[in-house]
């Protein structure tokens, strides 16, 4: 089973989760589950007394929950217990909460919407939509950064069938993309909008996603093209192609006079088209009223 740093919200609180594609199985955080039923202050030494107790009543369920390395709050990886969603369902059952039976409902319903996904992916597209309306994103903003997404996904596929290996070996040839276009390296680029471990894809501006799209784009059918044998070739590749949307950028700002990058995050972004908008109903209700 790969390492997973996806997370699942439980009433706006994130639960830690990892999928299982062979079994088709989730695998939750045992932590992150008894923070958000039980409001523990230490919810890892909550798990430790409750898994002893367990243990000592020869409940089976403990003893076949496992390990799996997961992202902690310092960013490292750290080796987590972790549950399946049936083994939850007999865990709940020996945390006192009220919100046990709603954590039952939402277990079920994550379960389900995994096994729809799979059977038919334009609900994954789906559910993105709704998630990113609910955040406040306007819907032109929410188009490019699906477009994105599937742009993305089509050159991480190239990658692969290219020998480059997911984890540090994508992340150096983004990195370099992200440097040939924006003139920042990933990290002085989040640095710039004050981002630490949130996508920096959803913190862009319209302007700034077309561009990176464009630079991965680009490196996509160059390296269709060139057919990159080595990782040192697929670096220069992805130079290529985020060079091409850095030549875009700087003829976009020497038009405009403006820098595209822009050190607003999403919440700026955001709160500056609700002001948009808000501006423009309170000129239509001014109009109306003279």
């Amino acid at each position: 089973m790969e390492e997973n740093n996806s997370m699942q919200l439980f009433e706006d609180k994130a639960i830690r989760t990892a999928w299982d594609e062979e079994t088709e199985e989730w695998y939750f955080s045992i932590v992150d589950v008894i923070a958000v039923l039980t409001d523990s202050k230490d919810p890892t030494a909550y798990w430790r007394k409750l898994k002893q107790r367990l243990k000592a009543e020869g409940n089976e369920t403990v003893t076949n929950c496992h390990g799996l390395k997961m992202t902690a709050q310092d960013g490292k990886k750290r080796l987590t217990d972790v549950a399946t969603t049936e083994q939850l369902f007999r865990l709940i059952q020996s945390i006192p909460s009220p919100k046990a039976e709603p954590f039952k409902i939402w277990l079920a319903e994550v379960g389900r919407e995994r096994i729809e996904e799979t059977i038919d992916p334009e609900l994954t597209i789906e559910r993105a939509l709704e998630t990113y309306l609910k955040k406040g994103y306007s819907r032109e903003w929410i188009n490019q950064r699906l477009q994105a997404i599937q742009v993305r996904k089509e050159l991480t596929d190239e990658w692969q069938d290219r020998g480059v290996q997911k984890g540090i070996e994508f992340a150096i040839l983004t990195d370099e993309i992200t440097k040939a276009w924006s003139g920042m390296s990933t990290r002085q680029y989040k640095n710039l909008k004050g981002l630490k471990k949130e996508n920096l894809r959803d913190n862009m501006s319209t302007t700034e996603i077309v561009l990176n799209m464009l630079a991965e784009v680009s490196t996509t059918e160059i390296s269709k093209a060139e057919k990159p044998k080595t990782f040192e070739e697929n670096r220069m590749a992805a130079k290529k192609g985020g060079s091409i949307a850095g030549e875009a950028r700087k003829n976009i700002e020497i038009s405009t006079g403006k820098p595209v990058i822009t050190s607003k995050n999403a919440v700026q972004l955001n709160e500056v088209v609700t002001n948009m908008i808000e501006g423009v109903v309170s000129g239509e209700e001014d109009d109306i009223e003279n």
